[in-house]
């Protein structure tokens, strides 16, 4: 019953969904390249090491399959069946933990295609699609077209744009927001249209591979996610190839071919309309009001079956009568003739010229500063977090005097503020985390490299955060009655600054190396506290063991901070001494002395600090700054 409730729903759905044109806009795509008349492969094996036993294992074994342009296929099977693994090797994405692959992809029947060719021309689109939150619909299509190709003219990007907007139904939801975690926006089933627009902007796309494009959705968003899919196969003549989980009914006739997986191994592939017959010829009727999909999955899963010892010895006489059945030869024979009428090399009608570094660095600022206003967790929530902290260390601090007994609480005073300023940068975490998942993608997808990421997310970052040192001074400083001079203020905003700069850049490196929130958060801590322990407040270098001070001191930019907001301070102000009934009492003892006065350098004495070192110190802080996103570069240049 409850399949037939959700086959009825779907059914529902499709007569009561609006009628959108789907070849509205082919003119605007007309000079797409038609070229792939079809994708095959033959043999594909995949073998990992197994997480348990360390040994081989084969996740996928000797698949066949064929697919022709404007054909839709349904990827169905368990969880562990290989579905994803053999997506990714029909895609020319690696398996980092594949010991060996095997096995013959052909274009239009020629085996193995340089894989430039075949990346080209495929377009992958991830279960959980990664789209920024605060762009509108047309906006992300915008501007995955100016990383895809420098080929054409604004206005044919636009028709392109617009016909995708109609083709996939988000008219209506063109000028909406994607959403963000504060900001309500599209539908889920309308986001995974977007992310599938989003991959055929570009002009080369002609194979698209999808993994669980339906995965979160209710039948009726799953159905016109897969309808609108197949309406694009079939105007644009593009191969589709997407795994599905339990699809409705009405949405698992949409398909025109099925592969059916189970421990790896084909069970089933060709139109979906003969799945029932060739069960049904070896002892397996389908039920009428069952849902298909979940009478398959139901029929080779062994992973919940009473009698395990028997399901596996069922799944393994199905297979066989697989092989054995007219669907496997004719698929076969397919293969064959596809190969057969090869012509020996693959020739693209259009080849897509990539933008140039220039010109995809200032389409990722200008995506970015959209971002940055729109999204309040980028920037605006640590600037509200700064200038809380630069009012409390105001009020806290209040108005100190030139005196001796305002002497320990200015140095703490500086150190508090700077130390602090660069431990909230761990705020930064969560919106460079969603700039690193677009990046995986839109990297994968061939978009734009390491270079162009790091050097656009530098750039972004330096208004703001001078921006933020401008604000925490204007208020901190004054308040707290530290060195009252122009000079001496405008050389206390740069130090905050490149502080700013330089804890931003290590967030940006350990958020690379361990893209997870819990645990760069944690690095990001640890990181900082250690660079508080070693910077000089706590222990002066004077007095610091020789490990730390060699170790971690010298490369700590918390240090050339304090160091040099501690010299600015102090170097050149006095300070009077206290008056008791026995005379003058300094707690300094300088050559001011006599004078009942305390110089400041004898304070920077104590830490062994002198002035004059400043442009050196800066060109150091610069070094740090530059040296963690050089790092940053190389962790994404090198991870798969």
């Amino acid at each position: 019953m409850a399949a037939m409730s959700t086959s009825s729903t779907a059914s529902g759905a499709a007569k009561e969904a609006p009628n959108i044109d789907i070849e509205r806009g082919a003119a605007a795509d007309s000079h797409l390249s038609t070229t792939v008349h079809s994708l095959a492969w033959k043999g594909i094996t995949v073998t990992v090491k197994d997480r348990e036993t360390k040994l081989p294992k084969t996740i996928v074994d000797n698949v066949h399959g064929i697919v022709e342009a404007g054909e839709i296929l349904a990827l169905l099977g368990p969880s562990g069946s290989g579905k994803t693994t053999l997506l990714n090797h029909l895609a020319t994405r690696p398996t980092p933990t594949a010991l060996s692959t095997s096995g013959t992809l052909l274009l239009n029947g020629t085996p193995s295609p340089p894989i430039p060719t075949l990346r080209s021309i495929t377009r992958f689109v991830e279960q959980e699609d990664s789209l920024v939150g605060a762009l509108t619909v047309r906006e992300t299509l915008s501007f995955t077209a100016r990383l895809s190709s420098s080929t054409d003219t604004w206005q044919e990007r636009v028709a392109r744009i617009e016909g995708l907007i109609d083709a996939f139904g988000l008219r209506e939801q063109a000028d909406m927001l994607v959403g963000t975690g504060l900001r309500k926006g599209i539908s889920g089933g309308q986001k995974r249209r977007v992310g599938v627009a989003s991959q055929l902007v570009g002009t080369g796309a002609r194979v698209l591979v999808l993994d669980e494009p339906t995965s979160g959705l209710d039948s009726v968003a799953s159905w016109e996610v897969v309808r609108f899919l197949r309406g694009v196969a079939r105007r644009e003549k593009l191969i589709v190839i997407a795994s599905i989980h339990q699809p409705s009914t009405s949405t698992f006739n949409l398909f025109d071919k099925l592969l059916l997986m189970s421990q790896g191994k084909t069970q089933f592939f060709g139109p979906v309309k003969d799945v029932a017959g060739h069960y049904e010829s070896i002892g397996y009727r389908m039920p009428v009001h069952m849902n298909p999909a979940e009478f398959l999955l139901e029929l080779v899963n062994t992973d919940f079956a009473l009698d395990r010892e028997s399901a596996v010895q069922r799944l393994g006489e199905m297979q066989v009568a697989w092989e054995g059945s007219r669907g496997a030869m004719e698929l076969a024979t397919a293969v064959a003739a596809a190969e057969e009428k090869g012509s020996g090399a693959v020739e693209l009608e259009m080849v897509e010229r990539r933008p140039s570094l220039p010109s995809v660095v200032l389409t990722l600022l200008h995506r970015s500063f959209v971002k940055s206003y729109r999204d309040v967790v980028v920037y605006g929530i640590r600037l509200a977090m700064y200038t809380g902290l630069a009012i409390m260390i105001g009020t806290v601090w209040l108005r100190l005097d030139a005196s001796q007994e305002s002497i320990i609480p200015f140095m703490n005073a500086i150190f508090y503020g700077s130390a602090f300023m660069s431990f909230m940068a761990c705020a930064y975490s969560p919106a460079y985390l969603e700039d690193y998942m677009q990046f995986v993608k839109e990297k994968r997808n061939g978009l734009y490299g390491a270079t162009a990421m790091i050097i656009s997310n530098f750039l972004i970052g330096i208004p703001y955060l001078f921006i933020f040192s401008l604000v925490f001074s204007a208020i901190s400083y004054w308040l707290s009655n530290l060195q009252p001079t122009p000079q001496a203020f405008f050389t206390w905003v740069l130090w905050v600054f490149l502080d700013l700069l330089a804890a931003e850049s290590l967030v940006v490196l350990l958020t690379s190396i361990f893209p997870s929130f819990v645990i760069s958060l944690a690095l990001i801590a640890f990181a900082n506290g250690l660079w508080m322990s070693v910077n000089g407040f706590m222990v002066p270098p004077t007095l610091l063991n020789v490990f730390y001070k060699y170790v971690f001191h010298f490369w700590d930019y918390q240090k050339y901070v304090f160091e040099n907001m501690m010299v600015n301070e102090f170097s050149e102000r006095v300070y009077s001494c206290a008056t008791t009934e026995t005379g003058c009492q300094c707690m300094w003892q300088t050559d001011l002395a006599d004078q009942c006065l305390i110089r400041g350098q004898g304070v920077l004495d104590q830490y062994g600090y002198k002035p004059g070192y400043m442009g050196k110190d800066v060109g150091i802080m610069m070094g740090i700054i530059v040296g963690y996103r050089i790092a940053a570069w190389a962790v994404l240049k090198l991870k798969k």
